[in-house]
């Protein structure tokens, strides 16, 4: 029981010791020089200020990129936001890639099946063709089978004519 007690009170001594710096953390007025100061003092790893995090590339630089209807061609849109996604890519090697397509919900299974095959295969030649080893990267076709929007309308269909860049550390299975 003494020891306990000895440490119970050995832990209140230190979480009391870790309220009394008022100015650790290097943020109020005046503040500067401590540990959080500086270059780069904003980016808290794993987020999306962290330019190395699968939520930077998801946010910052764009994990989707659409099409028209029946179309598996790249728009200048797409273009710039995959040229994006090369980079990413290139400079975060331990990161591996797995490119959805999507396809909106006319048309039978099979044709949005193959629709949206093209569609992440042209994502993959793309950013194959920017340098990214194909080895990091495999596509998969859904179809019209996992809408992000539903509804018949024109603004349901066109956020499902998509191709998603999904990141993954890791090696690639199957």
């Amino acid at each position: 029981m003494k020891h306990l007690t000895k440490t119970m009170l050995l832990v209140a001594a230190l979480a009391a010791s870790a309220c009394t710096n008022a100015g650790r953390f290097d943020n109020g007025p005046g503040a500067g020089g401590g540990a959080g100061a500086g270059i780069g003092s904003d980016i808290i790893p794993g987020s999306a200020n962290d330019p190395t995090s699968t939520a930077y590339f998801q946010q910052t630089v764009g994990d989707r990129v659409l099409f028209a209807v029946d179309q598996s061609t790249l728009s200048p849109e797409a273009q710039f936001t995959l040229d994006g996604q090369a980079q990413w890519l290139i400079t975060n090697t331990d990161y591996l890639a797995v490119i959805e397509g999507h396809a909106d919900e006319q048309g039978t299974r099979e044709y949005n099946l193959a629709l949206g095959a093209r569609r992440a295969n042209a994502v993959m030649e793309y950013l194959v063709a920017r340098g990214v080893p194909s080895s990091r990267l495999k596509f998969v076709s859904y179809g019209k089978e996992r809408p992000i929007e539903v509804c018949s309308e024109e603004s349901c269909y066109a956020k499902n004519r998509r191709a998603v860049t999904i990141i993954s550390a890791g090696g690639l299975t199957g």
